[in-house]
């Protein structure tokens, strides 16, 4: 039997969408407001969906204690109140759009996971705008 637990947690962070390569002209066209030079902030929530087959022993898919503790020193200690553009060592050089930040947290995620669990990530930026992300 498979089943799919998840956990939810929430961080406010800011960033900047900019492209170096591109002119200031470009920037404002593609990304709009978000080029702010001085940034800008958004309220996420991301949740973390861990699919496996239950243990027969325990009854459980992951210890739920377990996937609170990696969202929490994975994503929102990590995040929370944060430049992502200035505090965050891979958005350094990596546009923090929603769509990257869930490749991110997928990524620290998954290292953390036994191989035989399926992860998918949802990120809102906003309550309705938000990523999913499986690893694909």
């Amino acid at each position: 039997m498979k089943a799919r637990v998840s956990r939810k947690g929430h961080f406010n962070a800011a960033h900047r969408l900019h492209n170096p390569d591109w002119s200031a002209e470009k920037n404002t066209e593609v990304f709009g407001k978000c080029n702010n030079p001085n940034y800008h902030g958004h309220n996420y929530d991301v949740i973390a969906n861990v699919k496996g087959e239950i243990d027969p022993e325990t009854g459980y898919v992951i210890d739920m204690k377990v996937l609170k503790e990696m969202m929490n020193n994975e994503v929102l200690d990590r995040y929370d109140h944060k430049n992502l553009n200035l505090d965050i060592e891979e958005f350094k050089s990596l546009n923090p759009t929603a769509e990257n930040i869930a490749v991110v947290i997928w990524n620290r995620l998954r290292k953390r996971l036994d191989d035989h669990l399926e992860l998918t990530v949802i990120l809102y930026e906003t309550e309705r705008n938000y990523v999913e992300y499986s690893g694909e």
